[in-house]
């Protein structure tokens, strides 16, 4: 795993707003324990066309604005707490990340569902945008408590993305150094909210229908099954994995949550650090979406252009992209957190493997 420097940075001054496309629908996000009282967070992106993102460090005190009704400046606020991640099309806003304190989480598609408070409804003085929420979430709080205490004091406006010329749908997922998972979904102008048990989280429909519709697999298991005796006749399995028969494979969003809880439920603790890190990602790549995979018609859609690991124990971030399978990690702990300015980090493109012997010439 490669470490980005503070000397591998560059300094941007923050803006207001950024953009997401809107032909994003398959990310997958878990959150796995260790096996010293720690956990890590990790999600899949996938987008159908080029996100172009950069790592981000957002320091503390740092001025952010969100964006109000009819183009005018909304809910203001000062960041509490230092937070990393990955933002998108070099625009300053966080997509996923975890901040100082150990509060993870990402902002994940929501089509069909999300419904945000209209601008003639909202005050000003509390609004954001979909794509900023995120943000205000990991630069204020340091438990999933705090933010489910807070949110009478922010409302997501139903306001176009000029990038887009459309509204996002989006739903945000949030987890904490002690374990407890949240989910905050934009529901007919308000903020439904649910503790979320199980740490998991895709895509539509309501994370209450996914919790339901794990009733289809309650006898899922990662111990192989016994022989089926039929009167005197014995039937045994083809071979290891048998207690997973039956579990959906598709990528759509119902079959990905029932997986990850799958793959979080059984992944075998490991301490906090490289260990469960690599053991994250290794999971992770089980929803990797190769192009081609889904398309619309003739057209691609979907693919998996990076995944991000959050460390919450530890402070750091791990990224590694579609044409870079190199992870390469963050640790929010090694800046100066009372900085000025946030940071930023390219992400650059290696589709040629590294050589494994040196060579000779």
């Amino acid at each position: 795993m490669k470490i980005l420097s503070l000397s591998s940075l560059t300094l941007l001054a923050v803006g207001v707003f950024g953009a997401m496309p809107s032909t994003t629908t398959a990310c997958t996000s878990l959150l796995i324990p260790t096996s010293d009282e720690g956990y890590v967070y990790g999600r899949t992106m996938e987008f159908g066309v080029e996100l172009d993102s950069s790592a981000m460090v957002i320091p503390r005190q740092y001025a952010l604005v969100g964006t109000g009704p009819e183009g005018k400046p909304g809910k203001t606020w000062t960041s509490k707490y230092a937070a990393v991640g990955i933002n998108a099309f070099q625009l300053p806003f966080l997509v996923d990340g975890v901040n100082e304190k150990g509060l993870a989480g990402g902002i994940l598609y929501f089509p069909d569902y999300a419904v945000y408070t209209p601008a003639a409804k909202t005050d000003a003085t509390k609004s954001v945008a979909p794509w900023e929420f995120l943000t205000w979430a990991l630069t204020n709080f340091a438990t999933v408590d705090e933010v489910k205490a807070a949110l009478d004091g922010v409302e997501i406006l139903d306001v176009k993305m000029p990038q887009l010329g459309l509204v996002p749908p989006f739903h945000y997922t949030l987890h904490d150094l002690t374990g407890n998972s949240l989910v905050i979904e934009p529901i007919n102008g308000t903020l439904k909210v649910y503790d979320n048990p199980i740490g998991v989280m895709t895509n539509s429909p309501t994370f209450d229908w996914h919790l339901t519709n794990l009733k289809n697999y309650i006898k899922l298991s990662p111990e192989n099954a016994p022989p089926l005796k039929v009167g005197r006749h014995q039937i045994t399995s083809f071979g290891q994995g048998s207690g997973w028969l039956g579990i959906p494979g598709d990528p759509t969003p119902p079959s990905r949550f029932v997986r990850a809880l799958a793959f979080s439920l059984s992944a075998d603790p490991q301490p906090a650090g490289d260990q469960s890190v690599r053991l994250v990602e290794h999971v992770m790549n089980n929803f990797d979406i190769p192009k081609g995979e889904i398309r619309q018609g003739k057209k691609m859609a979907d693919y998996t252009q990076w995944t991000g690991i959050a460390d919450l124990k530890q402070r750091r971030y791990y990224v590694k992209t579609y044409d870079d399978q190199v992870l390469r990690c963050i640790d929010l702990m090694e800046f100066d957190l009372d900085a000025k300015d946030v940071a930023t980090a390219a992400i650059p493109p290696s589709l040629v493997p590294p050589p494994l012997f040196p060579s000779e010439k």
